[in-house]
């Protein structure tokens, strides 16, 4: 379809599709639906063997990057070499912006960034009609569109998020905002901390991630809880999520006499310690771990959740969430929700009127918060009432898709 296009996006993406990464296939689909042309050009190739079904409705061409250096390492020279030769003084430029990012960081990935560039440029691009790249994440995805812009000329953007910020150069992440043609981000947070980055470029947007509001649509009735609860957590199996204050809060609340069931959903790079965390506070019993589930599972675990809970913190790196989209899920479905105030989780989860909220590490104030929320029936309606409202007025991508339609045509993007 986009061979015949002369005005289509290319996305550049760290890995697709991706099951964490929901919110990028349904802002595809839905520029797709605004008549927007896109060409995905992904960095990674599937790491699940499964797909949320919106995926299946995006119709945009998909190439893959090579994703490593010595396998592929002869047919990224290959292409390299042939571009330096078609276009010697923009490869001159781009390799020697390379060696400054080298020196700065000291890291291989580098190197590979520029290649894959090079590789995007010569054996991908032609024949598309990409007039702009947009990529997703401020980390690689956005050194490969920095070098490819270097490259060819293209301009570029890019969605910043959460880990990708916090845990960047902030030399580089300037570097990327100046040469950029507008940015985005999704929380006010990070708009304003990139805001104190920027000491050129283009404009510096927030949108919202937002949900399907229409496949999350709290279609069970608010019920009294009863025992044993049933509290419900979604995460990456990662520090920054705060999975062990839940734990202890769930151990509190198990000590003063409360029957509970706890589900945990989600993979991660830090799976065996934190399940071991669990398990070590004797919550094996009552706890079931379900791994990475699709959609239609999740909100079945969502239909029988009495409360959902995460105790969100910054990293030891500086990697932090932003608003996880969990939260969102979970109050379009009536699960009232305990957070922590951390980043922009307070730009959704107003304490005590679409949640609660406490300090990271409390586990204790965390199971005085809970208990509240099974316990005070008039406070959980008034939650679950205000967040449901909130979700549907302010985090519904089908609404906020507009807002980044318009932030591209702005950029003189056209639809198709």
């Amino acid at each position: 379809m986009n061979r015949d296009q002369k005005t289509a996006i290319g996305y550049i993406l760290k890995g697709y599709p991706r099951i964490s990464e929901t919110f990028i296939s349904n802002e595809i689909y839905l520029l797709e639906q605004l008549g927007f042309s896109l060409h995905i050009f992904s960095m990674r190739e599937p790491r699940e063997s499964f797909t949320h079904e919106s995926v299946n409705h995006i119709r945009a061409a998909v190439d893959y990057l090579p994703s490593t250096l010595l396998a592929p390492l002869p047919r990224l020279l290959y292409h390299n070499v042939k571009l330096a030769r078609q276009r010697p003084q923009a490869y001159s430029e781009a390799f020697q912006l390379m060696i400054t990012r080298l020196r700065r960081k000291k890291k291989v990935a580098t190197i590979k960034h520029l290649l894959q560039a090079g590789y995007l440029v010569h054996a991908l691009l032609p024949g598309k009609g990409v007039n702009h790249l947009h990529a997703h994440f401020a980390h690689s995805p956005t050194s490969v569109a920095l070098f490819a812009h270097k490259l060819c000329g293209l301009p570029y953007s890019f969605s910043a998020h959460a880990k990708d910020i916090y845990t960047s150069d902030q030399g580089q992440l300037e570097e990327k905002i100046a040469l950029a043609k507008f940015v985005v981000t999704c929380t006010e947070y990070n708009r304003l901390f990139l805001q104190g980055l920027a000491t050129e470029g283009g404009a510096i947007y927030r949108v919202y991630h937002g949900i399907d509001a229409e496949l999350f649509s709290g279609q069970f009735e608010s019920r009294k809880p009863s025992p044993p609860y049933r509290i419900l957590s979604i995460a990456r199996l990662v520090d920054k999520k705060g999975l062990p204050t839940v734990f202890r809060a769930l151990r509190n609340l198990l000590d003063r006499g409360y029957s509970l069931h706890y589900t945990l959903i989600g993979d991660g790079e830090e799976r065996r310690a934190i399940l071991r965390q669990l398990r070590s506070l004797g919550l094996g019993t009552i706890s079931t771990w379900l791994g990475t589930q699709p959609h239609h599972r999740v909100i079945d675990e969502y239909q029988k959740a009495d409360l959902f809970v995460l105790g969100c913190e910054v990293a030891k790196n500086g990697d932090r969430d932003g608003i996880p989209n969990v939260f969102l899920e979970s109050m379009a479905m009536g699960v009232p929700v305990v957070a922590t105030r951390v980043s922009a989780i307070p730009e959704l989860v107003e304490d005590g009127r679409t949640g609660l909220l406490v300090d990271p590490g409390e586990h204790g104030e965390m199971a005085q918060c809970m208990a509240k929320l099974l316990g005070d029936q008039q406070l959980r309606h008034r939650i679950i009432a205000a967040g449901r409202r909130r979700v549907g007025e302010e985090f519904d991508n089908r609404k906020l898709i507009h807002k980044l339609a318009e932030i591209f045509e702005t950029a003189g993007l056209k639809r198709a």
